[in-house]
């Protein structure tokens, strides 16, 4: 009798995670420039490429106008973007019904990073990139950030630099590859393909980009404004990665490298009980979003120069002229959705037995495709409540009851909103917090709120970037 032919080790694709597991730790540790030349850089780049962005009313929004029969704002071309309207009705929230402008975008665009070993370590292609809605100007962006209508050449300008590693097969190995949703309050069903791709030969060089380890990237992340929000979705979607710790070692880095770690048996629930609770929450919640002509949304007013709300909160949707010396075009026009305040997102965490954990909430967005994702403990904008009603834990996590470790100001996408920036936080609180939880929230370790990022649609964008501020806390 012949037996069947047995191997203790591991198999491939379970041996290739743990190697790049490895290679990315390494990478973390590495720090070949101090943060302050990087950010030298980025600001000589900023210098080296001059550019102007000016408020336009309406009317002189060249290729952008109001269609007659619904007053949705829409580009000539029929392509990029258009801001319509939304009626939202839900069974949970201090609101059951409401309306809104809502930006929607069809295109999928690609998120794309190319990675590469560098005297043995992990190197991830940045761009300085100039967005018309970023606070100051630059930033560090993915190595391409596109639309199809971008990439494709709508505008006919030139064509994004590196976008055939992400567009054709076999020119490298990919490391992430998922599509993702975006912000949910002000897109509808948006959603964008995250990848990252590690190549082995030469690329050509270009001034804009710069090669940086993770541990300089995690080193920016700790300054407001310099990482920006393409960058840290597609970044947080990296395999959970961090250098074992002293088990003794009280410190928060400690404590975010073992949570990063930590196996089932070392988590207050295991990771199929998690995605139980999500989508149990999925499948409970009710939300029902219809489109509806742009000028029928209630309590919404279109002057000359904007587009707000009655209170003079939430957001506006305003017109932008913008000249740029190194983008694929030079001059463009276009709408933008300004916020009214600054947003917070907040994650508080809390040891049980020993492992950090984060207070995940089911998250309900009107634009999201599948209703609920899991979000952060708070996610809001804290001048939009002037009434009675204040979101669960915002009062906690602005008070002195807990101990900050993270508190940066990072900014929203620049391309689709004016000055959009939020309050990051990551804030622990002590074993006289409670363990149980409302139904819509949830204990959960580093590493499966990392393996839930590896799905579409479970892990929304707000707990993405906050996933990467906590690993930059390790």
């Amino acid at each position: 009798m012949v037996l069947p032919h047995t191997d203790a080790r591991p198999r491939p694709g379970h041996a290739d995670r743990d190697h790049l597991v490895t290679r990315l730790a390494r990478s973390a540790r590495h720090r070949p420039r101090p943060v302050t030349e990087v950010e030298a850089w980025l600001d000589a780049r900023a210098r080296a490429n001059p550019f102007e962005v000016t408020e336009v009313p309406f009317a002189e929004l060249t290729g952008w106008s109001f269609t007659p029969h619904s007053g949705d704002l829409v580009h000539d071309s029929g392509r990029f973007f258009s801001v319509e309207g939304l009626h939202v009705r839900t069974d949970g929230g201090p609101v059951d019904e409401w309306w809104q402008p809502i930006i929607h975008q069809p295109d999928r665009a690609i998120l794309g990073i190319l990675a590469r070993e560098i005297d043995g370590v992990l190197h991830f292609l940045l761009q300085a990139k100039m967005e018309p809605g970023n606070v100051n100007g630059v930033q560090f962006s993915p190595t391409v950030q596109s639309t199809p209508s971008n990439y494709l050449r709508t505008h006919r300008g030139a064509r994004s630099r590196y976008v055939e590693y992400f567009l054709e097969p076999g020119r490298g190995r990919v490391l992430v590859d998922v599509l993702q949703s975006e912000q949910g309050s002000w897109f509808r069903g948006k959603r964008n393909r995250n990848i990252v791709v590690e190549v082995t030969g030469d690329i050509e060089e270009h001034q804009d980009f710069v090669w940086l380890t993770l541990g300089q990237i995690h080193d920016l992340l700790h300054r407001p404004n310099l990482v920006n929000m393409d960058a840290r979705t597609v970044l947080s979607c990296l395999p959970g990665h961090a250098v074992a710790a002293d088990a003794a070692d009280p410190g928060i880095a400690a404590a975010v490298a073992r949570s990063a770690l930590a196996g089932d048996d070392a988590a207050w629930q295991p990771l199929l009980q998690v995605r139980n609770w999500l989508t149990a929450n999925k499948a409970g919640r009710t939300l029902v979003a219809h489109q509806v002509p742009l000028r029928t949304v209630r309590d919404w007013h279109r002057g000359d120069a904007d587009i707000r709300h009655r209170s003079g909160r939430f957001f506006r949707i305003v017109g932008r002229a913008v000249r740029a010396s190194n983008r694929e075009v030079a001059q463009w026009r276009q709408p933008l959705l300004a916020p009214c305040g600054t947003g917070l997102v907040a994650f508080v965490v809390r040891r049980l037995d020993g492992v950090l954990h984060v207070l995940a909430h089911a998250d309900l967005r009107p634009g999201y495709r599948d209703i609920v994702e899991l979000g952060p403990t708070v996610q809001c904008t804290p001048g939009n409540f002037t009434g009675a009603y204040r979101p669960a834990y915002l009062d906690l996590v602005c008070s002195d009851q807990v101990q900050v470790h993270y508190d940066v100001l990072q900014s929203e996408e620049g391309g689709r909103f004016h000055h959009a920036v939020t309050r990051h936080l990551v804030v622990e609180v002590g074993p006289e917090f409670p363990v149980t939880t409302p139904p819509d929230y949830t204990w959960v370790t580093l590493r499966q709120l990392t393996a839930m990022t590896a799905f579409s649609y479970q892990v929304n964008i707000e707990a993405r970037s906050l996933l990467l501020c906590l690993r930059a806390l390790a």
